[in-house]
């Protein structure tokens, strides 16, 4: 019998820390993002971007592969995926089986803090699924703070990180995986391990399950994070994040309600932005039937438009706003059609299953479809945006499911509504991979 814990995941800002560093830059905001220009030395306020998951329990891990949980009966009530479902529903398995899964090239994920057992956990999950052992580098640049299993937010994050690390690896079973571990869950110590990835030129796409409001973020740290970004994508590495898990809000500073807001690092236009669904495919094979915006008790796809950036050249004509629009794109995101993985940091026992959710589950998926992209290629394509806006205007049925049912008003913030097309809840929609990837 299944059992529940609640599993549900935003993200939330308080004002935790006060750093002082010395930064030598204002904004100014253009059309085509941001510029910087010498300024007088500033305050750098950094806030704690916090996860609290809402999870489910599915069970023990089978002591046979290819044993099904209830969840995945064609009865259930709660769906859940395991990778051949998953890859199936959005045409990913047919890439893999031409030899396209994601050999030579290198994801990387950034979280905070660690998860003690994510070698372990990685090994049975793809023993339970049958997937082969990728390689898995842990680097923490700035050192690795121990693991408190008392404490709910290292917690926390030791299931985002198991969720990233697994399903980057479900999508790209072939390819590398360096988990890059910040110091804590400060926005700045997140920034310091990004920047770590970037100088030192880890991986071919960098997935960021994490986000706090702009406001929160801040002036001088959305600079040097834009400047950074600049410097990722002439590199070209692909930059991805989660659009929140709020709809078209974020907590506010100090936690203590919710405000119209957009998502960083998702609303930056050198980011492509993940939303969320419900995704409503064969429990057994994932024969896709259709989906909808994730709005539910769980959360709802974050999306809206930048206080930030103006809307990017790629956006242009596409709606009435000045400003960024997010997400770009969709992927399934709803705990009641999530995920399975196996999590051992949990604080309820080893080798057990659970049901993710989230945009989350999103941004290291699209992660791995990047990385199948980079080995179609045989080069990395940085900056995903321009082409997947050309592939909406130009071959959109073909490459996206259209996601025209359902809005991301939550948490009493008034929020939009999916159309056809782009819009603010679900971008472009989910990808037709095998379809998508070519075109890129």
């Amino acid at each position: 019998m299944e059992s529940f814990g609640r599993i549900s995941r935003f993200i939330s800002s308080a004002v935790v820390l006060v750093v002082l560093l010395v930064v030598t830059a204002s904004v100014f905001y253009l059309r085509a993002g941001i510029t910087t220009r010498a300024a007088k030395p500033t305050t750098l306020v950094s806030h704690t971007i916090r996860l609290h998951p809402h999870y489910k329990l599915a069970g023990n891990i089978p002591t046979s592969g290819g044993a099904l949980f209830s969840c995945q009966s064609v009865s259930a009530s709660i769906r859940c995926y395991a990778p051949r479902q998953m890859r199936k529903a959005y045409d990913i398995e047919a890439l893999l089986d031409a030899g396209l899964n994601g050999a030579g090239r290198t994801i990387v994920i950034i979280d905070a803090y660690q998860s003690p057992t994510i070698s372990h956990d990685l090994n049975a999950f793809d023993r339970v699924f049958g997937l082969r052992t990728p390689t898995l580098n842990i680097i923490s640049p700035d050192g690795l703070t121990p693991f408190d299993p008392k404490n709910p937010v290292q917690v926390g994050w030791s299931g985002e990180i198991t969720l990233d690390v697994e399903w980057a690896h479900a999508i790209a079973p072939d390819a590398t995986i360096d988990l890059v571990l910040a110091k804590s869950n400060a926005d700045v110590d997140i920034l310091s391990a990004t920047r770590y990835a970037v100088n030192n030129n880890l991986g071919d796409v960098i997935s960021q399950s994490f986000g706090e409001a702009e406001a929160c973020a801040g002036q001088n740290l959305l600079t040097q994070e834009h400047q950074l970004f600049q410097q990722a994508t002439a590199q070209g590495i692909t930059l991805i994040a989660s659009s929140g898990d709020m709809g078209a809000a974020q907590p506010t500073c100090d936690g203590s309600s919710v405000m119209l807001a957009a998502s960083t690092p998702a609303s930056d236009p050198l980011v492509t932005a993940v939303g969320g669904t419900y995704l409503n495919a064969s429990a057994v094979w994932g024969t896709y039937h259709g989906e909808a915006a994730w709005r539910d008790g769980f959360g709802a796809s974050g999306g809206g438009f930048s206080s930030i950036y103006a809307r990017p050249s790629y956006q242009k004509g596409m709606f009435t706003s000045s400003q960024r629009g997010l997400p770009d794109v969709a992927y399934d995101g709803d705990v009641n059609s999530g995920v399975l993985v196996v999590w051992s940091s949990s604080g309820v026992g080893q080798n057990l299953l659970f049901i993710f959710g989230g945009t989350s589950a999103g941004s290291p998926q699209w992660a791995g479809i990047t990385a199948i992209a980079d080995q179609y290629f045989g080069t990395r394509l940085g900056s995903l945006n321009p082409a997947i806006y050309h592939a909406g205007r130009h071959n959109y049925a073909a490459c996206f499911h259209d996601i025209t049912a359902g809005s991301n008003t939550f948490d009493g913030i008034g929020g939009y509504t999916t159309r056809q097309g782009w819009d603010p809840v679900t971008g472009w929609g989910t990808p037709i991979a095998n379809a998508l990837v070519p075109f890129l």
